[in-house]
């Protein structure tokens, strides 16, 4: 028993130890605003929950605004909008009382009732709002979204030109200004938007301020005389690794402060994306899509303190005893199962069937029945495996709110949850009982009546459906899915301690095509996100456990 305590204290202290590094704080650069600068201007979009651009042009409660736009004072003097719709005409007045400035958006799109619209209420609010609306923005990557000609584009910017005092623009990603230079004639300044992390070739946060201003020199050079404007910069806070670009706080605070820092050295305006999260944009890009803000979107808290220190897992002591109470009743159930057993083999036949099939025996009491683990081996392995799913029990459950939106991701997300907490405990209570994983013709037709090895069976055909789901839409659909690699590793690596490693010849075929399959995917997810994706580096290595683990030779006879 002291040796049981000795090893689980191990086991507790690696957990710790682990969360206590993946917690660890990270300085900033100094503040930007050190001597008493704001940013510049920041996107605003007051959307909030379900709040959605999408639907009904239901107008937001203005009172929401005006909380929103006193939150941000302190830290800008500038907001851009993208619209006129849901309320959104009524941030210019609420924006003139607070003294702050506006780059007010005019959306276009393919409709042409909407567009005039649009146009009518925005070319009001100029009149209006003078002195608060600083310039116009018409149109947001209509063009990148090919919802409008460059020539009805221009017909358009030279309409509310004619009609306005303040100075005009039109906003895309910087590769269609390059390609349709002709539009430049058109506008006052170029608005131009940079995001690295959705670059054809994804930009790492430390690169970001670099890629920036590099962009930026190209645009000034093919656009002489004109002024350019970096109407969007910004970092996501969660959400999918792009290559080696990864969504979180320390590359979001990381990248902000240097692009801000460099702006301030080369004489440059930027416009960050964005003062919110929001989290109606996952239904379009993901979990990344609703995490770029400054601010969470739902309790408008900022996500970090300027030239402060900045870690991606504050509440990392909560994980971490998530990990401790996991790692514990995964101890307990091989202690309990490995009691059971001792007691039944002094009284029970060990030629007895019921033997055989859930408990471990000593050696020698049968030539036919299974040898005991080495006391010192099985702790060793329980061990490890506590070690392993502890550990990323944090990461799975932090990760249910991110990922899930719908209904369909909830009952996904809580799918994984359940795999990753159940995984760990009856793999110990399977090593301290000699089960092996059965075959899913077996579990199907209830040829198995240990409780045990049917529930060890469901687990792994529940595993094997989630990860199939998943690697599949990382094959077909991989832009803005998210790779499960924690809840994957932290279920299927407690099984790969269950029965020898000695491969099948003949594995059944429902077990084989699945393995194959699993085995592709993986091949597949890293030659298409290369290896400095660790996320789906991580994910396929799980994959691959998962195939060693269907074709691994299993005691019963199916």
């Amino acid at each position: 028993m002291g040796a049981v305590a000795a090893v689980f204290a191990a086991v507790a202290g690696t957990i710790m130890l682990a969360w206590q590094w993946l917690g660890s704080s990270v300085a900033m650069p100094p503040s930007p605003f050190s001597r008493g600068e704001k940013i510049p201007c920041i996107s605003y979009a007051p959307f909030r929950g379900s709040q959605s651009p999408f639907g009904a042009d239901v107008p937001i409660d203005p009172g929401r605004i005006e909380q929103d736009l006193a939150q941000l004072k302190p830290i800008t003097d500038c907001v851009r909008t993208y619209s006129i719709d849901h309320g959104l005409d009524r941030i210019a007045p609420i924006a003139q009382r607070y003294g702050m400035k506006v780059l007010q958006g005019l959306w276009l799109s393919s409709f042409p009732e909407l567009n005039r619209k649009q146009i009518e209420t925005t070319l009001d609010l100029a009149k209006r709002f003078p002195d608060t609306i600083a310039a116009i923005v018409v149109g947001n990557e209509v063009l990148l979204r090919g919802e409008m000609s460059p020539a009805d584009l221009a017909q358009t910017i030279r309409r509310v030109k004619a009609q306005v005092a303040m100075p005009v623009t039109y906003a895309d990603v910087w590769e269609f200004w390059l390609r349709y230079g002709e539009i430049s004639r058109e506008v006052d300044f170029i608005t131009i938007h940079i995001l690295p992390y959705w670059e054809d070739i994804p930009i790492p946060s430390g690169y970001a301020a670099l890629h920036v201003d590099a962009i930026r020199r190209k645009l000034v050079a093919a656009f002489p005389g004109k002024d350019i404007l970096i109407g969007e910069f910004g970092w996501p806070s969660a959400g999918r690794m792009r290559e080696g670009a990864l969504p979180s706080y320390i590359d979001q605070a990381h990248a902000m402060h240097e692009v801000l820092a460099a702006a301030s050295r080369g004489n440059y305006r930027v416009n960050l994306i964005e003062a919110y999260d929001q989290p109606w944009k996952r239904e379009l890009e993901g979990t990344v899509g609703g995490h770029w803000g400054l601010f969470d979107g739902y309790r408008r808290v900022p996500k970090f303190a300027w030239g402060g220190s900045v870690s991606n897992h504050p509440l990392w002591i909560w994980q971490a005893t998530a990990g401790l109470g996991l790692a514990a009743v995964t101890f307990l159930a091989a202690f309990v199962r490995r009691r059971q057993c001792g007691a039944m083999a002094k009284t029970v036949d060990p030629r007895s069937p019921t033997l055989e099939t859930n408990c471990l025996v000593t050696a020698g009491r049968s030539a036919g029945a299974r040898k005991d683990i080495h006391p010192v081996w099985l702790w060793v392995r329980v061990a490890v495996l506590a070690a392993i799913s502890g550990t990323l029990i944090g990461l799975t459950i932090v990760n249910v709110p991110l990922e899930s939106l719908t209904l369909g991701d909830w009952a996904r997300s809580f799918a994984w949850v359940a795999v990753a907490l159940l995984s760990p405990v009856l793999s110990a209570a399977a090593l301290a009982s000699a089960t092996r994983v059965p075959a899913f013709a077996q579990v199907l037709g209830r040829k198995i009546a240990a409780r045990l090895d049917l529930a060890i069976g469901f687990l792994l055909m529940a595993l094997g459906v989630l990860s199939l789901q998943a690697a599949l839409g990382l094959v077909f659909d991989p832009r803005y899915r998210d790779f499960p690699f924690a809840p994957l590793i932290g279920a299927v690596a407690p099984l790969l301690f269950l029965g020898k490693w000695r491969p099948r010849p003949q594995p059944p075929l429902a077990e084989l095509i699945m393995g194959l399959v699993a085995l592709m995917a993986a091949a597949y997810v890293v030659w298409n996100e290369s290896f400095a994706n660790w996320q789906a580096s991580l994910f396929a290595a799980g994959l691959i456990a998962l195939a060693l683990i269907l074709f691994r030779a299993r005691d019963a006879q199916s």
